[in-house]
């Protein structure tokens, strides 16, 4: 159920020249002076090779592409790296990112073991991969489209070998993905509340409240919370942690102010996740006058405020589950904190951009589990 995750303000790309030593890209003054739409109106993207509209670029890979030619699997996952693609399928896929969906689908699970009344039946089990689907795929793969689409003058600048300033898919497909996925992501909540019986459509209305956060996080001239780094990350942690536990949780038993309230304070873990993300676009947020916290305070403090985020929240909640007499609970959240220090100082501190995925892929999953744990809990 995310909503939320990494967008930004909409200019106009005007040309690509080509010349015999090298490709470079210009984006001219009076484009950054252009007033920025809110519609999914039709607009120019041009790229030279030959001056076409973005509906009438066919598949072709772009001229300029990762060093040492990328990786098929980074591609299908959406990430850093990955190889060039002309397929059309293929190219959807990576426009949403699968590599993000499993926080979302965790959130549910920890939802469903928070409200103490999943059973494992072929019922419940069904409810739970819908609603994985809603949060992972759907609303998620929205989020993530809609975020590619206005950062492609960011990524035209950070990554333009990416799929759409790289114009390998038009500007027609990538909005009819957008609508297509956050239709599809409702229609499903609508329907677990439905299925869960709810007299008050809750699922639904969470749903929608993270598609509009999403929004208004990605695209002009709102992109209010993108235009801070503290709000912008706190809600996408919020979208990463909080939104999927309440959907799973609000799906098998009764959403209640407590988790509410421990969940938001979780996200401030989710905000230091955010801000791994960050770094890796240091010169377009500069470029384009976006106050991301790397931006704001340099890469050398914002890696350390990234850190403290995430390591001082676990410990909080590991504090307030020994105070609530768990303290079985509080020392397995501890025994999860350690590894993630230990690779935030084996990769993350020693180089942010370098070293972001590695770090991500290794200290991650303790992070998720500290998180089930915490459901678990809170459960009993």
């Amino acid at each position: 159920m995310s909503s939320v995750l990494n967008t930004v303000s909409s200019l106009r790309l005007s040309r690509v020249y080509n010349s015999n030593n090298n490709n470079h890209l210009r984006l001219p003054i009076h484009s950054v002076l252009t007033p920025p739409s809110v519609s999914f109106t039709r607009r120019r993207l041009t790229i030279r090779a030959a001056d076409t509209d973005t509906n009438e670029v066919k598949s072709k890979a772009p001229d300029k592409a990762p060093a040492g030619g990328g990786s098929s699997f980074n591609q299908l996952l959406g990430i850093k790296g990955a190889a060039q693609e002309t397929d059309k399928w293929k190219i959807r896929l990576q426009l949403t990112k699968p590599v993000t969906w499993p926080p979302l689908v965790w959130g549910v699970v920890c939802g469903a073991a928070a409200s103490g009344n999943f059973h494992w039946n072929l019922e419940d089990v069904a409810k739970s991969i819908l609603c994985m689907i809603m949060s992972g795929p759907c609303l998620t793969g929205y989020t993530q489209t809609l975020n590619d689409w206005y950062d492609r003058e960011i990524d035209a600048i950070n990554e333009p070998y990416r799929p759409i300033p790289s114009g390998a898919i038009s500007e027609n497909e990538v909005i009819s993905q957008i609508w297509l996925l956050l239709l599809g992501g409702l229609g499903i909540a609508g329907l677990l509340d439905v299925w869960a019986g709810h007299d008050f459509p809750i699922v639904f209305y969470l749903a929608l409240g993270g598609s509009l956060l999403s929004y208004i996080y990605s695209a002009p001239p709102l992109k209010v919370l993108k235009q801070n780094g503290w709000i912008g990350n706190f809600a996408l942690g919020a979208s990463y942690i909080s939104l999927p536990w309440w959907a799973g949780q609000a799906l098998f038993g009764t959403l209640t102010p407590d988790i509410v309230v421990l969940t938001l304070l979780y996200s401030i873990a989710g905000l230091g996740i955010a801000i791994v993300n960050d770094f890796k676009s240091i010169e377009g947020d500069k470029a384009l006058g976006l106050q991301s916290l790397p931006v704001a305070f340099g890469a050398e403090t914002a890696k350390w405020i990234c850190v403290g985020a995430i390591d001082i929240t676990q410990l909080s909640i590991a504090g307030y589950l020994l105070g609530a007499g768990k303290p079985y609970y509080a020392l397995a959240l501890v025994g999860l904190i350690v590894p993630q220090v230990v690779f935030q100082f084996q990769y993350f501190l020693k180089d942010p951009v370098k070293y972001d995925v590695k770090y991500q892929a290794s200290a991650q999953p303790f992070l998720v589990l500290g998180l089930l744990v915490t459901a678990l809990a809170t459960s009993h």
